[in-house]
């Protein structure tokens, strides 16, 4: 038996093994039936008798013999040539490896340079080639095939991606996103060892793994599809490489639908998809800005169920800064405000207009969550700490009457448990309070009625102000503007970062193609190199203000478009319910920051400015102290942005000094009936200073003079909005007075403030200027600061006295009467 035992070498190929290997399987089973079928007491028993005791010394009488010359003799070389396969498979890969390097590099010397820049690249290998194993296409326009180990090369044809190629069952046909084709060879043979090799290389391309299986084996991994597989998708558009790149639409089975932009076959840019719903026969349809096959930038969505979101995504779900609107009749609301992960989350604004109530303050997940004002249509309002849309702890609650409690109450507004209820008198009620069922409110506690006069600061009180930093209200809307100058300011990705000023559909479409299309000149100073460009030379600072003036009242440029977003969630926060006086601080402090935001994204080290330099390899100038830069901000950019917030902040002003302003109307009524010669006398106007020159007495009534036409333009002229402009009227009111004066008194005459005031209030009372408190405290709190202290500011002092005076003269004959009526 040991003439039979076979020595394998090295040199045996794998293929040669595989065949000898059950030849000698057949030969060691013949050996053992033979060995089996010998009588005990045959020679070759008595002559081997040793050699097998030899073999035999691990198992015991009980053993099967059969079993025991399996593992004795058929086992051990079955598992030595298995090694050896192992062996020279592993070495003929090595061997193929090295074979399709010097194949593939032989390849590219022999193509073009043309050729060669396409489609060498140093991970790339040559699998087979028709100018080596003869097939042709029957496009009838290819010189040579190329089969890759990633993509399959017919010259002078289009290059499909491996991995978009289908097959079919009964012939060599190749089906690519672009067009169908035959492959067709001399003999079956060469046609089968294409076939295999191009499964071969389709199952690996779609593997993204590389092996090395035997002529007619097959690797692991994901079969190539066939012609009658199934597809989810079906793709429609434009293709580079078998890829879906730029104008096409999508339809999948599941009834959704995409037509946009695409890039390497994924999702990119503007794009419409239409996604069913599935309990309802509706669609939601967003309008949306992709990246890498997902929502990410601005977009609207107009749902199915009559809710419309027009905001920002990431990763396919709202996230920072957007409106979600429900327009339908069972409960419409509106929320404008920060997103996260798909749910409220932040500081944001909820109106529901089923209950005339409106929410300011901080979510989390979906919830009302920590502080936040509520204002409602009669004009309540109160300030509580929320937990999960529930009202935890004490607040503040300012009733329309200018009454203000402190404590505990219920959602209807209901005093409970400890508090302090301050009255518009000045008297304070302090004490337990509790509300019996059929009672009424019942209290128990002290009434201190010592102070006659209310306190403006509890009757006037302003909340938000610590709980809602200015700073971090609107941070999404920054935010996305910062990404985008931090981006490069790239024009393709405009829209996508600063698209919140579109709020229509139509609108979001037209932006689209604006970005796309030919543009006439009067868009051209709009492209953002353009920006860039004329942002670098800008040096005085007129130049500085008519760049940001036209900037700022364009909807093109990214500054016009952030000030769109702001001035919409601006709105969205005072505008109708939310035009309460205890909000008016608030307001302030946005505006404010708007001016320095803008100056900063222009000229800070984040801003535009310093990109345009840095585009442009110079280094950007030291930036100027805040004290300066606050100035420059109020000075250049508040005239220019104020007209977009003037309507609801004018508003909150004249509620705020609503009180005070009526006494003042009630007082220019009473002025009103008096003749003007006995208005000059009733206000002490020096005889040598009456303009009776410049009057026509007519039954003891007088024309008004330029003057009091002059200061009528400080309120009745809508398109003033501008404090700088309208104290330029009032220093204009100012020197016509005063010129009527010189010409009264023969000489160039400077009025002192006793002199000035009262024939101010003569002009005033004339001018019948209405709320007046308003536009005084409005161009007080938001004029240039580096005109106090100068003319401006003493001639805003001294309008401030002739309303006040006004007010107390009125407030004098009321007390009179009430006096009166006393007695």
């Amino acid at each position: 038996m040991r003439g039979f035992i076979i020595t394998i070498s090295e040199s045996f190929s794998a293929q040669t093994i595989m065949e000898v290997m059950p030849y000698s399987m057949h030969l060691w089973d013949w050996l053992l039936s033979l060995c089996l079928n010998l009588s005990p007491c045959s020679e070759a028993w008595k002559h081997h008798k040793t050699v097998l005791k030899q073999f035999l010394t691990d198992f015991t009488s009980e053993t099967s013999m059969s079993l025991a010359l399996y593992t004795v003799l058929h086992k051990p070389i079955r598992d030595h040539i298995e090694q050896y396969i192992l062996l020279l498979t592993k070495a003929l890969k090595r061997t193929q490896v090295l074979d399709e390097a010097c194949f593939t590099k032989t390849l590219w010397k022999s193509l073009g340079y043309k050729f060669t820049d396409m489609l060498c690249v140093p991970e790339r290998r040559l699998l087979e080639d028709s100018r080596n194993l003869p097939i042709s296409a029957s496009t009838n326009r290819s010189d040579r095939i190329l089969l890759f180990d990633d993509v399959l090369v017919l010259i002078q044809v289009n290059f499909p991606s491996l991995k978009c190629l289908l097959f079919c069952r009964y012939g060599l046909r190749i089906i690519t996103p672009e067009e169908t084709f035959f492959l067709s060879a001399k003999d079956p043979q060469m046609k089968a060892v294409w076939q295999w090799k191009l499964n071969q290389a389709i199952r690996q391309a779609l593997n993204g793994k590389r092996d090395f299986p035997l002529w007619g084996k097959t690797g692991e991994g994901t079969e190539p599809p066939v012609l009658a597989s199934s597809k989810a998708a079906s793709y429609e558009g434009e293709w580079h490489w078998g890829k879906p790149h730029g104008k096409g639409t999508v339809k999948w089975r599941d009834g959704r639908n995409h037509v946009g932009d695409f890039k390497e076959g994924l999702e990119h840019g503007f794009g419409i998809c239409l996604v069913p719903r599935r309990s309802e026969d509706r669609y939601d349809c967003y309008k949306c800005h992709w990246y890498e096959g997902k929502m990410r930038g601005y977009g609207i969505c107009e749902y199915g169920n009559d809710m419309v979101y027009k905001g920002y995504f990431k990763d396919n779900v709202r996230q920072g800064f957007g409106i979600l609107e429900n327009h339908s009749a069972e409960h419409p609301f509106k929320y404008t405000g920060q997103w996260e992960n798909d749910k409220k989350n932040g500081y944001g604004v909820w109106e529901d207009k089923d209950r005339g109530e409106r929410y300011i303050g901080t979510w989390l997940d979906d919830h009302k969550h920590g502080q936040g004002i509520v204002v409602t249509q009669s004009g309540v309002c109160y300030q509580r700490t929320f937990h999960a849309d529930k009202m935890v702890g004490s607040g503040i609650l300012l009733l329309e009457d200018d009454s203000v409690y402190e404590g505990n109450f219920t959602e209807d507004l209901t005093f409970v448990g400890k508090g302090k209820l301050s009255f518009a008198n000045g008297f304070i009620l302090e004490g337990t309070f509790t509300n019996k069922s059929g009672q009424g409110l019942q209290t128990q506690g002290i009434l201190n009625t010592s102070n006659e006069q209310p306190d403006e600061r509890i009757t006037k009180t302003q909340l938000g102000l610590k709980e809602f930093p200015v700073e971090k209200r609107w941070k999404g809307i920054y935010d996305q503007f910062l990404e985008f100058i931090h981006s490069g300011c790239k024009e393709e990705t405009e829209e996508s970062f600063t698209g919140f000023h579109i709020q229509t559909s139509k609108e979001l479409r037209k932006s689209q193609e604006y970005l796309f299309c030919h543009r006439g000149t009067e868009d051209v100073s709009w492209k953002i190199e353009d920006i860039l460009e004329e942002l670098v030379h800008l040096k005085e600072l007129e130049s500085l203000q008519r760049y940001l003036e036209k900037a700022l009242k364009s909807s093109l440029h990214p500054l016009g478009k952030l000030l769109k977003a702001l001035t919409i969630a601006f709105q969205a926060t005072y505008s109708g319910i939310g035009a309460n006086r205890h909000l008016l601080t608030m307001a302030q402090e946005e505006v404010k920051l708007l001016c320095e935001k803008n100056m900063g994204l222009c000229f800070s080290p984040r801003g535009l400015l310093h990109l345009a330099l840095e585009q442009k390899g110079q280094m950007p100038a030291k930036c100027v102290d805040g004290e300066t830069s606050d100035q420059k901000a109020c000075s250049v950019v508040l005239p220019l942005i104020l007209p977009c917030f003037y309507p609801e902040l004018f508003m909150l002003y004249m509620l705020y000094h609503e009180r005070e302003d009526d006494l003042y109307c009630q007082g220019i009524v009473d002025l009103s009936l008096f003749p003007d010669i006995k208005l000059l006398e009733f206000l002490d106007v020096q005889k040598h200073l009456w303009p009776l020159k410049d009057l026509t007495l007519t039954t003891n009534q007088v024309r008004v003079s330029t003057s009091v036409i002059s200061l009528g333009c400080f309120h009745t002229d809508s398109t003033t909005v501008d404090p700088r402009e309208k104290l330029l009227i009032l220093q204009k009111t100012y020197e016509e007075i005063e010129s009527t004066v010189s010409r009264v008194v023969e000489t160039d005459y400077k009025l002192p403030m006793d002199d000035l005031l009262p024939l101010l209030m003569y002009v005033v009372s004339r001018a019948k200027i209405q709320h007046l408190g308003a536009e005084i405290h409005l161009i007080r709190d938001l004029m240039d600061p580096t005109n106090q202290g100068g003319l401006y500011d003493f001639l805003l002092t001294a309008l401030e006295s002739c309303y006040e005076h006004i007010q107390r003269m009125r407030l004098h004959q009321r007390e009179n009467c009430h006096l009166s009526h006393s007695s």
